[in-house]
């Protein structure tokens, strides 16, 4: 059976994100959620690009760990928008949602995410970059999509899967689901890998 191997893991998802609850669905694979209030999300300021959301999803990770039981793996992630060599987070608020998406029109950004597969024996982690073209935009569009829609809880204040991504985007380099927060094929392969946990060894990377 395909992820026959997870059957022995009690599989959780550490995420508020419906998206990333969706996407790990459509993988068939059974799990429940498991999330904890205020983990600090701050990272050095001399981390940059992939690292950035690698070194989140570790921290995310490692704030579960303590209450991790034998038999039990934790899926943490994070992903972040990337130009001109800085983070474009979740919007502060309207104006900040209305600039970011006004910096990325007619130009093209990275998205990268990270990946942290956790058992209380052993880590591994990896990260996945997609490159995203936007048209250029008129300011009339980018205000229709952020009153219109839902982008304050979104890196880049976007989701591809929404308006903005039908009429925008122009050319994508890389998974899709990455930029909707998991890389799922990576993370299919990533799975389908894992020791059952009788046999597991420290595979931290």
């Amino acid at each position: 059976m395909i992820l026959d191997n997870l059957k022995k893991y009690r599989v959780i998802l550490a995420s508020n994100s419906p998206r990333r609850r969706e996407l790990l669905a459509g993988l068939g694979v059974e799990y429940e959620v498991r999330t904890l209030p205020d983990v600090d999300e701050s990272y050095p300021d001399t981390l940059k690009g992939a690292d950035i959301p690698l070194y989140i999803a570790k921290k995310k990770a490692d704030a579960h760990l303590s209450m991790m039981k034998p038999g039990e793996l934790m899926i943490t992630a994070d992903t972040i928008v990337w130009l001109d060599n800085k983070v474009l987070g979740k919007p502060r608020d309207r104006e900040d949602a209305l600039q970011m998406l006004c910096d990325m029109a007619g130009r093209t950004h990275e998205v990268f995410t990270g990946v942290c597969l956790t058992t209380t024996e052993w880590q591994r982690s990896f990260t996945a970059q997609t490159e995203v073209r936007f048209s250029r935009l008129d300011e009339e569009e980018i205000a229709y999509y952020v009153d219109k829609y839902q982008p304050m809880d979104k890196a880049g204040a976007y989701g591809v899967q929404e308006w903005i991504g039908f009429i925008g985007v122009e050319n994508i380099s890389g998974s899709y689901y990455n930029v909707m927060g998991l890389p799922v094929q990576r993370l299919y392969k990533e799975l389908i890998s894992l020791p059952s946990p009788s046999s597991a060894e420290c595979l931290s990377r």
